[in-house]
């Protein structure tokens, strides 16, 4: 695992984008994990800049989200689907038939769990996963007492998810409590993976990854039985793993 903590999100972001840059560089056909969330957005204005600025090429580039609400339409404003649209997809040369999320208005969700599995088996799986982490050490919405095994599947949301998701919705009783997310064995599948966190409010959650038990408990915490693992820390977010961390490194 390697650690790299940075002066504030501005940089976390822009050294995230080189390195997504640099996996699309190498491999253009590339296929992309995507997150979604505050944690995020700058990573992807930075993608897109650098498509924009000097030209780097998402044409051949395939893309798999982690997670999408259950019973929230694509084209709703508080979708993950809108998001990704609104915040990435729509400014890069991007194809839409090579994105995909989970569909969270389908008849049989198990069923489509298993289809999400397979299409990112068929895609030859995901070259660069990026994540964030919530305060809880989730990943994806892999909540805490999660099957490290576990593949995609729905999700009951805890209800410290909820209440940070709030903020996203006109009132506490709209955030959805449900929800498709690839699992923590899925996304241990990944050839690298990327992980970024910023804010004093996250470093808990970084300290139980990094120092930590690796347990269920912390579901970020099987990132540290993963062969290649990129950690891009803000240093609020960084301020308890001062000695652990060089033990990772």
């Amino acid at each position: 695992m390697r650690i790299h903590i940075v002066r504030d999100y501005a940089e976390m972001s822009r050294l995230a984008a080189r390195v997504v840059a640099e996996e699309i560089t190498l491999r253009p056909r590339s296929v992309l994990g995507l997150a979604t969330g505050e944690t995020t957005l700058g990573l992807y204005q930075e993608l897109i800049r650098l498509h924009w600025e000097e030209g780097l090429d998402f044409s051949e580039v395939r893309t798999f989200n982690l997670d999408e609400y259950i019973g929230v339409h694509p084209e709703d404003s508080t979708s993950y689907s809108y998001y990704m649209t609104h915040n990435f997809f729509r400014h890069i040369n991007l194809e839409p038939a090579n994105t995909f999320l989970p569909n969270s208005l389908a008849a049989d969700i198990e069923t489509e769990c298993l289809s999400y599995e397979q299409r990112i088996d068929a895609s030859g799986g995901i070259d660069l996963q990026v994540l964030g982490i919530g305060q809880n050490g989730h990943i994806g919405f892999n909540e805490p007492g999660t099957d490290f095994a576990q593949p995609t599947h729905p999700v009951q949301l805890a209800d410290s998810t909820i209440e940070s998701n709030a903020r996203f919705f006109p009132s506490p009783n709209e955030v959805p409590r449900l929800a498709i997310s690839m699992g923590l064995g899925t996304i241990m599948k990944a050839r690298k993976i990327l992980l970024l966190a910023h804010g004093s409010h996250k470093a808990d959650a970084i300290y139980s990854l990094v120092c930590g038990a690796i347990s269920p408990t912390t579901p970020a915490s099987v990132l540290r039985l993963h062969l290649n693992v990129r950690l891009i820390l803000e240093q609020s977010a960084a301020r308890l793993i001062s000695e652990c961390a060089q033990r990772e490194n």
